[in-house]
């Protein structure tokens, strides 16, 4: 990593407060960048805990990679990339990360596969979560201070696109109910009145009165949200067997992460990404469709 250093030419800054101020660097960071023993400025070895910065200067470090995740050649549907972010469409039946059990096939081996391919020495900085069978958009940081920037702004806003049965209403609206783990089982989800603040922001897309099909927008973004808020007011998603839904038409839960929006971390722009709906939820909304 290379940064020149912007100030006014009478200023100085000590390196963790430039860093932190306008890199996104993260105390946990700030912790790997001083004792990587690779910081330097204009090319000389320094201590980074005791260097002030001037306009003008080049301040380089590296991050040593520590994943134990595996690189695998797989793969990708790549939907956006730049030097900061990747964003993939996720097929169905693929984790994000690697499991004890599951120690390869995942997104996190696939992508450090890609890096791998192309001589690139990058880690695995995931921005969001995705269910094994959600599929759709996942957003990817190539470098940790990236994925700290984005956490820390809180700017990335995910909409969905599931199918469920039945008609909803009324036909757009809001779903803000807590929610909490359904003890003693590890994987269970369910509203309760004590549990995390959840909302779901909700909208008809289309419906033949028997399955709907709806656009959801996040609010939060607690563990099985939309499966849990969905099933909560009676319309469990189509094929999610673990809150209730039918698997008559499908075999897993149809939800599709469709759309991301955030301010990108480096140029300040909006960024807007969108993939198709897969091919499994569409024929159900083609067939159905008069």
């Amino acid at each position: 990593m290379e940064i020149t250093v912007d100030l006014r030419a009478d200023e100085t800054c000590p390196a963790k407060a430039y860093l932190m101020r306008t890199r996104g660097i993260s105390s946990g960071l700030w912790k790997r960048i001083k004792h990587s023993g690779t910081f330097a400025v204009n090319g000389v070895p320094s201590i980074a805990a005791r260097t002030m910065l001037r306009a003008g200067d080049i301040v380089s470090y590296e991050l040593p990679i520590v994943s134990s995740v595996t690189p695998e050649q797989l793969p990708l549907t790549i939907i956006y990339e730049d030097n900061d972010l990747l964003i993939i469409d996720k097929p169905a039946g693929q984790l994000v990360h690697p499991t004890t059990r599951e120690l390869r096939g995942t997104v996190a081996n696939a992508v450090l596969g890609l890096y791998a391919a192309r001589g690139t020495a990058l880690d695995f900085h995931p921005c969001h979560r995705l269910d094994r069978n959600t599929t759709g958009l996942l957003l990817i940081a190539k470098r940790p201070e990236v994925q700290h920037q984005i956490a820390r702004a809180n700017v990335l806003e995910r909409r969905y696109l599931a199918l469920i049965e039945g008609a909803i209403s009324p036909a757009e609206g809001t779903i803000d109910a807590p929610i909490e783990r359904a003890l003693p089982s590890i994987i269970l989800r369910h509203v309760a009145l004590d549990g995390k603040p959840a909302r779901t922001h909700y909208e008809t897309v289309w419906t033949d009165g028997k399955y709907t099909l709806l656009r959801l927008r996040l609010e939060t973004g607690r563990t099985h949200q939309i499966r849990v808020h969905l099933a909560h007011i009676g319309h469990p998603l189509l094929g999610d067997d673990l809150y209730g839904g039918s698997t008559a038409l499908i075999a897993r839960h149809a939800l599709h992460s469709a759309q991301l929006t955030l301010i990108h971390p480096r140029t300040r722009e909006r960024l807007t990404v969108t993939a198709t709906l897969p091919e499994d939820m569409a024929g159900i909304v083609r067939v159905c469709s008069p």
